[in-house]
């Protein structure tokens, strides 16, 4: 039986692909196993292709943000996408959809999670180093809001950017 997280995640990648057709892409799910990419994605022409990686959430928990692995901090090719899917908090719910150059998520990450690291725990001890990152529309409460780049509002400008895909015509 699948788990309620996993057709959470498959739903996320229908809905990413569902949105590509729309607009005009061709998109297909990844063979299984496949890393670093859900969905493969050309223009119709096939001149022009990509690779999405789409993560996907219930607004669940507190701070709003994505489970995703440390490896995705090494990923910065020019080609490679993330659609970060949040489904809210009902079946209702409008899905909103940010999408993001993988050097975004790899910067973002590493900036963020280094952040963390040298930011002491809840009793002043050092936090411990894990596989395990967080993508947050806010690291405001995991790294002070000093010199932070990514407060809120950050993640704004990648709300439906599909145009970052560059797929478009010339």
């Amino acid at each position: 039986m699948a788990s309620q997280s996993s057709l959470v995640g498959a739903a996320g990648e229908y809905h990413v692909m569902a949105e590509l057709l729309r607009r005009g892409y061709i998109a297909a799910l990844a063979p299984q196993g496949v890393p670093n990419a859900d969905i493969v994605v050309t223009d119709v022409e096939g001149a022009r292709l990509c690779s999405i990686q789409v993560k996907t959430r219930r607004d669940l928990g507190s701070d709003g943000g994505w489970h995703i692995k440390a490896k995705h901090e090494g990923i910065r090719a020019n080609r490679v996408f993330y659609c970060f899917v949040n489904f809210g908090k009902t079946a209702d719910s409008r899905p909103t959809v940010y999408v993001l150059p993988s050097a975004v998520v790899a910067k973002v990450l590493s900036v963020a999670h280094r952040r963390w690291l040298a930011t002491p725990g809840k009793k002043g001890q050092p936090h411990k180093d894990s596989q395990m990152r967080r993508l947050l529309p806010d690291y405001t409460k995991t790294s002070g809001p000093t010199n932070n780049p990514y407060t809120a509002g950050w993640l704004d400008k990648y709300r439906d950017a599909w145009h970052f895909l560059g797929l478009e015509p010339d």
